[in-house]
């Protein structure tokens, strides 16, 4: 047979190993290698295609559309023919609260019907794994969560992936609207929360009045399933959210589903109070059966009399 040995001079150890289109890749504690099939005698050639570089854990490589993509133990890294750090909006937020000592947990996942990539790590002071952190790389953008898992499987020739719990459960993912890792079927507790922007030029004080939230609720299985969405306004950068964040009225309100023939018709506006120089917006649902889309709002304003 052709087996033998070969030498990898950067790095003191393997750390993971990963099949790609036309070579197999290898990464060392310090370096990765691009092992390519060469024939006799050699067999096998090795390059070197990133150094200086660190990797998390065994399994924290996915791969997916051509290209390699992994954790670091203070970045993310992809390789697409040539190594390099990934732009992450929240890598301040995933490696401050980080439990170091847990780096062989980490595993990565792909979920190719949404072009995700998926990394589940511990947080500080946690000794089993309770958050991920997703890079889609059609969208360039990042989210996060929590979520307790111990193994996942794309969906491949399956209709969704298949993930493991720490109750010994195997569940679909991607499939309804509820989770039903239990025999009780429990909400999900959904939301999703904007970064902080300006009002306006964010020098003046602006008023907001009213909402109109353009949400719909495609694909719920409870006839009047609705969610909430909250203004959360700021008097200055890093001032915090205001308190109250209402000023004689309400900064939040909730959008409702009223009919779905011929077309889905929902709440069409809210009406609030909220003052600032900036805003947040988070919109929430903790109901069964309860699926919703967000798309533009828009935003009722007018300059204020406070500068």
């Amino acid at each position: 047979n052709q087996a033998g040995s070969l030498r990898l001079s950067r790095g003191t150890e393997i750390v993971a190993a990963s099949q790609a289109r036309q070579e197999v890749l290898v990464w060392t504690n310090s370096s990765l290698y691009s092992l390519q099939y060469v024939g006799a005698p050699a067999v096998w050639a090795a390059q070197l295609v990133g150094e200086n570089i660190s990797t998390a854990s065994q399994n924290c490589v996915a791969y997916a559309n051509g290209v390699a993509y992994w954790m670091g133990k203070d970045k993310f890294y992809k390789y697409d023919g040539r190594t390099s750090p990934l732009r992450c909006d929240l890598r301040r937020f995933v490696f401050t609260d980080f439990n170091t000592e847990q780096y062989d947990q980490i595993f990565a996942g792909t979920n190719e019907s949404f072009h995700e990539i998926w990394w589940f790590y511990c947080s500080s002071n946690v000794t089993d794994i309770d958050r991920y952190v997703v890079y889609n790389y059609v969208e360039d953008a990042w989210y996060y969560g929590t979520l307790a898992r111990t193994a996942w499987l794309d969906s491949g020739l399956r209709n969704s992936p298949l993930a493991a719990t720490y109750s010994y459960n195997l569940v679909d993912h991607e499939q309804g609207n509820d989770d039903n890792e239990t025999a009780t079927t429990q909400p999900i507790n959904a939301y999703i929360s904007s970064s902080q922007f300006d009002l306006d030029d964010g020098h003046k004080f602006m008023f907001i009045w009213r909402a109109l939230p353009d949400m719909n609720f495609t694909g719920s299985t409870t006839n009047a399933p609705e969610a909430t969405m909250s203004f959360l306004p700021l008097a200055n950068s890093g001032a915090g959210y205001n308190n109250p964040t209402s000023e004689g009225g309400v900064n939040n309100g909730t959008i409702t589903r009223s009919s779905t023939v011929p077309v889905e018709e929902y709440t069409e506006q809210l009406n609030v109070r909220v003052r600032g120089r900036q805003l947040a917006v988070k919109v929430e649902s903790t109901g069964i059966g309860v699926s919703w889309q967000l798309g533009t709002p828009r935003l009722d304003m007018r300059p204020d009399g406070r500068r």
